[in-house]
This record gives C-alpha cells, structure tokens and sequence, in this order.
C-alpha cells in the first residue's frame, strides 16, 4: 500500500488499535498488520512518534510495563481518545461516502445548461 495514502489517518488507526485495551508499541504494528490483512506495514519511525503526539494531546496515556521479560511503554486510549477516535469514524465515513461518489463507474454526468 502507498505509505501516502495513510497521511492523515495514524491517529484513527491508532486510536482504533487501542480501543480494545493497552499495548505496547510493537504489538501495536503487529495490530495494524493483523487487523489489515498483512496489508499495513507502519514503520517503527511512523508510528512511535505519533503515539507519543497522541499522548502529549491527551488521547492516550502510557506506562512502563514488563511484557514478555521486558520493560515496555504501554499505551491506553483515554476519554478523550475515545471522543477522538469517534469523530475520526464519522469523518471516515464522510470522505469515503464522497470519494466513493465521485469513483463509481455507474454514475452518469448530468446534462444541464
């Protein structure tokens, strides 16, 4: 997939990442990979930075845990977050109801004038 074609929509696939319950940033590309299909691979540089702008806004918070043997940052969506990643659906839906409009081949031009 064209890296382009995800600007602008991190954070609602973050948020939606982390909906379902605290992860660390690693499980959290591993998510995105799972929940696409193996069709999103978000590189590290990507995604690290953004949670961490995520967390500065209030939309996540985060804490140090030992998964595995190892001390991670684990991030959880806040209440804010939650309202976030709420609008980022309905702007989703918006656009792609749009753009869906505009690509369907079956539309036909109208004929005023």
């Amino acid at each position: 997939m064209n890296p382009d074609a995800l600007r602008g929509h991190m954070d609602a696939l973050l948020l939606s990442v982390l909906e379902r319950g605290p992860l660390h940033g690693y499980a959290i590309i591993e998510a995105l990979q799972e929940r696409s299909g193996g069709v999103l691979n978000v590189p590290t540089g990507t995604v690290y930075p953004a949670l961490r702008r995520l967390e500065r806004i209030g939309h996540l918070d985060s804490e140090w845990a030992t998964v595995g043997g190892r001390k991670r940052r684990t991030y959880r969506l806040t209440e804010s977050g939650r309202r976030q990643l709420e609008g980022e659906r309905s702007a989703w839906r918006e656009f792609a109801g749009v753009i869906g409009s505009v690509l369907r081949a079956d539309v036909r031009p109208s004929s005023s004038g």
